[in-house]
């Protein structure tokens, strides 16, 4: 991954020559290719429909040049506020400013306050975007980057194009902002208050007949609680009543029903091109009953549900790749830091695993925290190439986190170079890069 901020507000380049030298590294150690987001806040600021590619036409023409390949990502959301973010990127000035008016476009949590990372899945179908629906938006976005940059479909240099569906380009509510307070390991709360997914669910209550049911939940935390100590999430609490099941299978439901209209379109944009869409790896409070991290982010995965199966399937039915995040973490590791947290990043990531392997879609992956220790190279090749895998199976793609002064550290880039290697195939002996 290129840094967040390799293209400025203007749409231009930044420190060309700087970022020219750091490709040659990284192609003299043999990486595949690098990965940009592409971001709408940037692109489309200024007017609906007026886009501006320069300075990512000028940074693929150099990727062209040094014959690396591109996964690029459609970056619909806010940079800025979360973990590793150092710039600030926000929606088109167009659209906060008719936020200023409506600010039901966002998501909304119990106590009414707005996140404005990245608009509410209930306006997809909506005209509130000067007289466009969110999912049309999303679409003329993708159609206007596939035209500019046709030469690049055309000679295979664009490889990949991910959908960014959510907050951080994931397909996830955004649960656990830092924004409004959150620390890890808190469960987060219910993003669901805007006026448009409230009406979604009285809806949905009304058609199940229980018209009560139209509301979210009224025990359900803080940001920071954990989940022994509130109602809705404790062991029998009332996430698994029989309203608890009606609203997690609606609230998990919006989150699918918004991959599908998202998905769908992009396969009309990006014809004949890898499509993939990013899921998170929320690993707190995964050794828990309710599993409430999870379910506050939109993944209905309590300990008697598959909360990933559901998603694999609507994949699938795109012919998108899943790509995933974590898988650098060790669950060990997490009970040294935060015991308390009940987390098992290697569980879940064996869970997410083999919902795409089921599935049959194509699995892709990258570190969710920065990584330059051999330890954590490991357990990326560990699950990228499980050693007795009776199908063969392995990741199609990993993508790594992040080009950095860091990386660029001698002995940081030895290891890069070492872990390169193993990813290719090659035999790399235990004495080489110390």
């Amino acid at each position: 991954m290129l840094p967040l901020g390799v293209i400025d507000m203007n749409c231009e380049l930044v420190d060309p020559e700087d970022l020219l030298n750091q490709l040659r590294i990284l192609k003299s150690a043999n990486v595949d290719g690098v990965m940009i987001d592409c971001w709408w806040g940037i692109v489309e600021a200024h007017a609906p429909q007026v886009y501006k590619w320069s300075g990512y036409r000028r940074l693929f023409q150099m990727v062209r040049d040094l014959k690396l390949k591109l996964q690029v990502v459609m970056s619909m959301h806010e940079c800025g506020g979360n973990i590793g973010d150092d710039v600030h990127i926000p929606l088109p000035h167009w659209v906060t400013e008719i936020g200023e008016t409506n600010p039901d476009i966002y998501f909304t949590d119990r106590e009414g306050r707005r996140n404005t990372e990245c608009l509410t899945w209930g306006i997809d179908k909506e005209r509130v975007l000067k007289r466009r629906t969110a999912v049309e938006v999303y679409f003329d976005y993708m159609r206007s980057f596939r035209v500019e940059f046709d030469e690049f479909f055309q000679d295979g240099i664009i490889s990949e194009i991910e959908i960014g569906l959510g907050p951080c380009g994931e397909l996830r509510y955004p649960s656990y902002p830092a924004k409004h307070g959150w620390k890890y390991p808190g469960i987060g709360e219910f993003q669901c208050y805007d006026k448009y997914l409230m009406k979604s669910l009285s809806k949905a209550a009304e058609l199940r007949g229980h018209s009560f049911w139209g509301r979210g939940p009224e025990n359900a935390s803080s940001y920071n609680s954990a989940p022994h100590e509130i109602r809705f999430f404790r062991d029998g609490g009332d996430y698994d009543s029989y309203y608890g099941r009606f609203f997690l299978n609606w609230y998990s439901q919006v989150l699918i029903d918004h991959g599908d209209r998202v998905l769908a379109l992009a396969n009309l944009a990006f014809e004949g091109t890898c499509i993939s869409a990013k899921l998170s790896g929320i690993h707190w409070w995964y050794k828990t009953a309710s599993h409430a991290a999870e379910l506050t982010a939109g993944f209905y995965n309590s300990s008697n549900r598959d909360g990933y199966a559901p998603i694999a399937a609507m994949l699938r039915k795109h012919g998108v790749a899943l790509n995933f995040t974590c898988f650098e973490m060790r669950t060990l590791d997490q009970y040294e830091g935060f015991p308390e947290a009940l987390a098992d990043p290697e569980g879940l990531v064996w869970q997410v695993l083999n919902a795409a392997w089921d599935a049959c879609i194509p699995l892709a992956s990258e570190n969710a925290l920065p990584c330059y220790d051999r330890e954590g190279y490991s357990k990326i090749l560990e699950n990228a190439k499980p050693l007795h895998n009776p199908d063969g199976r392995h990741l199609s793609v990993f993508t790594y986190l992040r080009l950095s002064p860091v990386l660029m550290e001698r002995h940081n880039f030895q290891e890069f170079e070492r872990f390169v290697k193993r990813m290719h195939g090659e035999a790399v002996s235990d004495s080489d890069a110390i």
